[in-house]
């Protein structure tokens, strides 16, 4: 099972915490996004969109970091992670979606402004990122877990780019449900950090 990946993307680090999380044997594969290796023709048959993550799960290509959650989750056989009854996958199903919008337009949209000096609005995006914050603080007042009572694909999924936030210049200072998730993920067993860079909040850390 290869994964390829970038250290700098949250997306990325996503799919490798999660198959580190189930403990599956896996090669990491780094590609130099800088450089283009993800526009580059051998790659681009592997995955015509250019992106990272890309699972190479012994000829199946699972493009995208949340359909890789989904599909090492049922691989795995292990249903706590993506519950089977209607409701539960509904509930996982939210949060995905959240990741993959209110997140990726907030907190991580912040953080390609600082790292990658992407032309976003830095106020509009910090500001994004503060409102799905506050409503992720909200749900998780009185509750340890996004879904159920343990941990589940919804909550890898909104790690990353929650725990990065202050590189975008995002305080999590004020949010001390998510502070007390972040800190129970990175308890997990196989946890893998994301890698830190010294952009936002954590220039003057």
């Amino acid at each position: 099972m290869k994964l390829y990946s970038f250290p700098l993307s949250g997306h990325a680090h996503r799919a490798r915490l999660f198959i580190s999380l189930l403990g599956l044997p896996h090669e990491i594969v780094e590609l130099d996004l800088k450089a283009g290796a993800n526009k580059q023709p051998e790659y681009l048959a592997l995955n015509p969109f250019g992106q990272v993550p890309l699972l190479d799960d012994d000829g199946t290509l699972i493009p995208d970091s949340n359909a890789i959650l989904v599909y090492l989750a049922k691989k795995s056989g292990q249903s706590s992670w993506l519950p089977d009854d209607p409701q539960g996958a509904a509930a996982v199903q939210r949060w995905l979606s959240v990741a993959a919008g209110d997140l990726a337009f907030g907190p991580a949209a912040a953080r390609l402004v600082t790292v990658f000096g992407a032309k976003f609005n830095p106020e509009e995006v910090i500001a994004r990122a503060h409102v799905v914050l506050g409503r992720i603080e909200q749900h998780l007042t009185n509750r340890e877990w996004l879904v159920g009572d343990h941990p589940t694909i919804a909550d890898v999924a909104i790690y990353s780019y929650t725990s990065s936030a202050p590189e975008g210049n995002v305080d999590l200072s004020g949010y001390p449900a998510v502070n007390a998730f972040l800190r129970r993920i990175e308890a997990l067993p196989g946890f893998v950090p994301f890698v830190k860079t010294a952009a936002g909040l954590n220039a003057v850390a």
